[in-house]
């Protein structure tokens, strides 16, 4: 376990975490949009008043902008990444790997998944990241 950041992702983080006032723990960076990863209790700093903070590391950055509040929880972690859409997270041991089992209602299923499996892919990502987390199954 651990988080390994690219170029680009220092760079952002830094700009960030300078921008905002946020403590920032990781930063993912896509074609498309940038993750960051902040500290529990730092979401609003992060967002800002107003969505101020995020619209400024937008038009800077360049690409949409996602945030997610870190959790020492794991279950609680990975439902913040699929935030504002409620799912219900059971942690099992699978062959000695941690795997997460996520639950949500079948009409939200698509959008807990994404386009692509975009979605699950980045909670799959974080979760191995932050958690050691093999594996997250969505049902």
């Amino acid at each position: 376990m651990g988080v390994k950041l690219s170029a680009d992702g220092i760079r952002y983080l830094t700009l960030f975490e300078n921008l905002t006032g946020a403590s920032v723990k990781d930063c993912l960076v896509y074609d498309d949009k940038v993750v960051f990863v902040v500290r529990r209790g730092h979401m609003g700093v992060a967002i800002g008043k107003g969505g101020i903070n995020v619209e400024r590391a937008r038009e800077l950055i360049g690409k949409r902008i996602e945030i997610i509040e870190h959790s020492e929880d794991p279950a609680e972690f990975i439902a913040n990444i699929f935030k504002p859409i409620k799912v219900n997270v059971k942690l099992m041991e699978k062959e000695g790997s941690k795997i997460a089992v996520v639950s949500v209602s079948p009409d939200l299923k698509g959008i807990v998944i994404g386009k692509g499996g975009k979605n699950i892919n980045k909670a799959k990502e974080l979760a191995k990241r932050h958690h050691d987390i093999e594996d997250v199954i969505v049902r």
